[in-house]
């Protein structure tokens, strides 16, 4: 899953979001969002899908299935 942890990191930064607005977005507080990132816990697949939306990118690439 370290793939997942970077990509989102990375598309986060990309998108200019903190970790506290991507936990608003996704309904959820920024302790569970962070540990998406440092990968102690693994997003729902509804939280997966739009963490999608909210970077603009696929599951498919945040999984590493895919390039960009």
């Amino acid at each position: 899953m370290k793939i997942f942890q970077k990509r989102l990191k990375e598309m986060r930064l990309m998108c200019r979001l903190t970790q506290r607005e991507m936990a608003e977005r996704l309904g959820i507080s920024q302790p569970s969002y962070i540990r998406y990132e440092n990968g102690s816990s693994e997003p729902t697949l509804e939280n997966l899908a739009k963490i999608s939306e909210i970077l603009d990118v696929s599951v498919d690439y945040l999984l590493g299935k895919k390039e960009y």
